[in-house]
């Protein structure tokens, strides 16, 4: 059965430095630290926290395996990521401890260290200097987040998907738009009139190749078409495979609207709880 039990064990200070979080420290704030770091062991299949929990605590991945999940509207469940050693999630809940924005479970026995809202304001009180060598590291994880979002937002879909086609697949992509366009149909037609009139002899000097009824035309304008056909069909496989990336993209982008829709809503409601109850004790104490 899974489960979570605290064990006596305090993390060595080699591997809290490994840790992106606490890498500007020095030896005498990892000690300071170390001490209000509380390890815990979690057996496989068991959770963390669920979507919706009030969190209070950090959590550093120090062996095994994390799976950071949502549920969307539909129920299905999301892997927004699988955490490895040293990875931190929760961390959010340190400064802001509302409720979690998303699930963590345990896909194999792993160690995990906990650090609670309250340790750390007991640690930063101790140690005050370190607390600028916090912010510096969880200053540096929000602007690399803010440059991960303005790439995902800036990044056009049909460049992406272009960027990894292979030549043969560019090649049939500009043969589809270059037969679909009016300079095709002018050379064509010019093609097929030159041959005609040569091949009628209505041009003096100038001796049939290829007489009526104009076989060999034929035969080139069939293998055009099958050729050209076949070359249409491929294009056809890409343009729905970019259509399948673009939905993707639209259903992620409308889920993220709709659940940060639904979060606020939440919060409005909190907030319209929080003056209903403040109103009825005013009203209580005249």
């Amino acid at each position: 059965m899974a489960s979570v039990t605290e064990i006596n064990s305090m993390p060595q200070s080699e591997f809290l430095r490994s840790v992106k979080l606490f890498s500007l420290l020095d030896e005498r704030e990892i000690s300071a630290l170390t001490p209000t770091l509380k390890t815990i062991a979690v057996s496989a299949g068991a959770h963390l926290f669920k979507e919706g929990d009030e969190g209070e605590s950090l959590f550093i991945l120090q062996s095994g395996q994390v799976e950071l999940s949502i549920n969307d509207f539909s129920g299905d469940k999301i892997v927004l990521s699988e955490l490895s050693s040293t990875d931190i999630f929760g961390e959010t809940s340190l400064f802001d401890p509302g409720p979690r924005s998303a699930s963590a479970c345990a896909t194999e026995d792993s160690v995990i260290i906990v650090w609670s809202r309250k340790d750390l304001l007991n640690f930063l009180k101790a140690t005050p200097s370190a607390s600028i060598d916090l912010l510096a590291i969880l200053s540096r994880r929000l602007r690399e987040a803010d440059h991960l979002l303005m790439g995902r937002a800036t990044g056009n879909v049909n460049v992406a998907f272009e960027s990894k086609l292979s030549f043969p697949q560019k090649t049939a992509n500009w043969i589809a738009d270059f037969s679909g366009s009016m300079p095709f149909l002018a050379i064509n037609a010019l093609v097929f009139f030159a041959w005609i009139v040569i091949n009628l002899e209505m041009i003096p000097g100038f001796s049939p190749f290829d007489p009526y009824p104009f076989g060999f035309l034929t035969m080139s304008v069939s293998l055009e078409a099958i050729f050209l056909s076949i070359v249409v069909l491929l294009a056809q496989n890409l343009n729905s495979a970019k259509e399948r990336v673009r939905n993707d993209i639209e259903y992620e982008v409308n889920l993220k609207a709709e659940r940060k829709i639904t979060e606020l809503h939440r919060r409005l409601t909190q907030v319209h709880n929080d003056l209903s109850r403040r109103l009825s004790k005013i009203e209580g104490g005249e």
